[in-house]
């Protein structure tokens, strides 16, 4: 997947992409996250922002209080 590092990625994204690697491998939130946390953003929260960390952060919340 391509990402532009000058555009903040939204929480819609995040929650689709969170969303799609727990039913891809059958994993819980907090596993999610992290695998995103090592592979998507390399070990770097901020690699593509702050907003975007911020963002993802937030799709987690609202993950969080659905389930």
């Amino acid at each position: 997947m391509t990402v532009n590092h000058s555009s903040t990625l939204s929480v819609e994204y995040f929650i689709s992409y969170l969303e799609l690697v727990m039913d891809a491998k059958q994993i819980s939130l907090k596993e999610a996250s992290q695998y995103m946390n090592e592979q998507f953003f390399k070990g770097n929260p901020n690699l593509y922002g702050e907003n975007t960390a911020l963002q993802f952060k937030k799709a987690i919340e609202q993950i969080e209080k659905k389930g």
